[in-house]
């Protein structure tokens, strides 16, 4: 399945392509936690990204957020041509991966992005910001090109 449509398709057709792990979280929860495999971390086999929760005691709640997570981390790694321009204002998984295809056609110089979106470049870094995930993989993505680290 191509990116686009792995960040689009339901949550079915996405878990189709995953192998699931449950284990046992440590941490905050008290017995429950301790005693019960209720961590999710889910492993998309064909590219072998993962992402992990194990932030509620419930295993299907952690399950989502997992499937959440994947969604970004294969909008995080997963690059293609630039084509469709993102939606600014959203950042749904989709916008993200195509908010990095241009980043990373443009060496990831936020000012040239902003121009080519027709955004301020601060308004660009206020709206990533909004995503502290995003706007973390931004800078990392910055500091191995040699650039500065930037904020909001």
């Amino acid at each position: 399945m191509k990116r686009d449509d792995l960040l689009t398709c339901d949550d079915n057709a996405l878990l189709a392509e995953c192998r699931l792990d449950f284990f046992k979280a440590t941490g905050k929860g008290g017995q429950k936690r301790n005693k019960t495999s209720s961590a999710v971390r889910l492993i998309h086999v064909p590219t072998g990204i993962q992402a992990a929760d194990c932030s509620e005691r419930s295993q299907l709640r952690n399950r989502i957020n997992a499937l959440k997570k994947l969604r970004y981390e294969l909008a995080f790694k997963l690059r293609e041509p630039p084509g469709e321009p993102p939606e600014i204002g959203s950042l749904r998984p989709i916008d993200t991966a195509r908010l990095f295809d241009l980043f990373d056609a443009v060496a990831f110089d936020h000012a040239a992005a902003a121009a080519q979106l027709g955004v301020s470049p601060s308004k660009l870094l206020k709206t990533m910001s909004r995503r502290p995930a995003v706007f973390a993989f931004f800078n990392e993505c910055r500091v191995r090109r040699g650039l500065s680290v930037l904020h909001a």
